[in-house]
């Protein structure tokens, strides 16, 4: 996982500084697929449970 700095600092070079992903990915050394998510998303993703917590068998 990446930090929110590393995000920023993708998210400015791409956006503010004009420069495309391809020459960011090649900048930090991440894929270009990374980079694309990192462009999608302001912030990293979180953990999102998919379904709800299961209730224990063993509480009365």
């Amino acid at each position: 996982m990446f930090a929110v700095e590393s995000y920023a600092a993708v998210r400015h070079f791409v956006f503010i500084e004009g420069n495309s992903q391809r020459e960011a990915a090649k900048v930090f050394g991440l894929s270009r697929e990374t980079i694309s998510k990192m462009c999608r998303f302001s912030l990293p993703p979180g953990y999102t449970r998919t379904k709800p917590v299961a209730k224990s068998k063993l509480r009365a």
